[in-house]
């Protein structure tokens, strides 16, 4: 297939690489002249063929919008539009409505992989219309590793999602960043690369992190060089307040949300396990003591 990709940062060059190599053809535009492909979005939309397939992997918010809206001039009825990007819900479903009353398909795609799945492969969530999504299932199945996307669900689905997949990994991140922290303040000595790695062997908490955690423990054994400051991308909030209005107690998520609010106040060592993990598994930046 071919499909235009809006957004070649981490994640978007890592996709279109990807696509490139199962046979897809990719026109790729960027902000940044240095890496995009095509110097507009009118040269990329007039590049590719109807129906045309345009995936967007730009910050949610503003820059999302405004994207989504210069598309919707350009394109025509019957093309299909998705939203990579970690975007809200609700602000999904309402594009899902505008663009369908021009006759857009419109997707929206929770993608998790970071910066590992050009190797990988991504997660996919898909929502919104069946028929847009059996269109574009030769690139979902490209991009994805075996049995890595579906369709979850109407718009708005895929983004819901998401966000509570991120929910979840907000938790996961405190639990093994307390954990780490009660070795690291042992009266022993430990080896805590050692320790990430053993229990990966059989343990009832192996996981990818784990791996990572190995990894970052082998380059920084005490994450000497790193500040424990985390941000929250968004997803963590949505996840929390969400949970608030269905009446749901989601409170290991709710606590490692405002864990990390305190991070921006101090230099514990539990969070500087979470901002190294967070760098190993997508690159987030990283505060340098």
């Amino acid at each position: 297939m071919k499909i235009g990709l809006v957004g070649l940062g981490r994640m978007g060059a890592g996709m279109g690489e990807r696509l490139r190599r199962k046979g897809h053809e990719v026109v790729g535009y960027d902000r940044n002249p240095e890496v995009s492909e095509v110097r507009s979005l009118e040269e990329l939309v007039g590049a590719l063929s109807p129906p045309r397939v345009v995936w967007v992997m730009v910050p949610a918010g503003e820059p999302t919008e405004w994207t989504l809206k210069q598309l919707a001039d350009l394109v025509s009825s019957g093309d299909i539009l998705i939203d990579g990007g970690n975007s809200y819900y609700k602000d999904s479903m309402r594009r899902a409505k505008e663009l369908g009353a021009r006759g857009v398909r419109f997707l929206d795609m929770g993608t998790s992989g970071g910066i590992w799945g050009l190797e990988v492969g991504f997660c996919l969530m898909a929502g919104g219309p069946r028929d847009a999504f059996e269109a574009v299932e030769p690139i979902l199945r490209a991009l994805a590793p075996e049995n890595g996307y579906a369709h979850v669900g109407p718009s708005g689905a895929g983004h819901f999602t998401k966000m509570v997949h991120n929910g979840i990994e907000y938790g996961l991140l405190q639990a093994y960043a307390e954990g780490f922290d009660l070795l690291h303040a042992s009266e022993f000595d430990l080896d805590l690369r050692q320790i990430a790695a053993l229990w990966n062997q059989g343990s009832v908490v192996r996981s990818w992190l784990l791996e990572l955690a190995e990894r970052a423990f082998a380059r920084s054994p005490k994450l000497e060089s790193l500040r424990g400051y985390v941000d929250d991308s968004g997803e963590g909030r949505w996840t929390v307040l969400e949970a608030v209005e269905r009446g749901i107690p989601a409170g290991v998520i709710a606590q490692s949300l405002f864990r990390r609010f305190a991070s921006r106040e101090e230099n514990s060592f539990a969070m500087r396990v979470i901002a190294a993990l967070r760098n190993e598994f997508g690159g987030h930046p990283v505060k340098r003591s």
